[in-house]
């Protein structure tokens, strides 16, 4: 998921579970929104793992678009963190700091799941769109040289 697409899911929720906190639900009946809010902190955090470093081939074909992905990612971490913060706050404020102990907890269970089903399938994808390449980049090669020899001994140089 890209940085704006994941801040936008965690804007949409952080939005609801404030209008819940103010009219006056507790943290157990929000576990919902929380959880969305959370999974779209995470894919904020994946993708400015992620733009700090984009496949080789991205790099050499895509060169500002990889700066531009770097921005958003940035700027949507700076967003999730003023988020977090915001709800901290709200949370130590109209439930005690052990609502916020919680919610870490939670956070942790849910980062760990995304982790191991998501984000693998996305690593093994990158994986294998970058040995795709490499190969595909090594049989233009390999044909290149092929193709320079055949030419030259149809030309009788060799």
């Amino acid at each position: 998921m890209d940085p704006v697409t994941a801040l936008a899911t965690a804007t949409t929720a952080f939005n609801l579970i404030k209008k819940g906190f103010q009219a006056g639900k507790d943290v157990e009946s929000m576990y919902g929104q929380i959880g969305k809010w959370m999974g779209a902190c995470s894919d904020v955090s994946y993708s400015v793992k992620k733009a700090n470093n984009p496949p080789i081939f991205k790099k050499l074909f895509a060169g500002s678009s990889v700066e531009q992905e770097a921005m958003d990612a940035f700027a949507a971490k700076k967003k999730a963190a003023a988020m977090e913060d915001e709800l901290r706050s709200w949370i130590n404020m109209v439930h005690g700091p052990n609502s916020w102990n919680e919610l870490l907890k939670m956070q942790v269970k849910i980062r760990k799941d995304r982790q191991e089903q998501i984000y693998a399938q996305e690593e093994l994808r990158r994986y294998i769109l970058n040995v795709t390449g490499i190969i595909l980049m090594g049989l233009v090669f390999v044909g290149a040289i092929i193709g320079t020899i055949w030419m030259f001994v149809q030309r009788g140089i060799l």
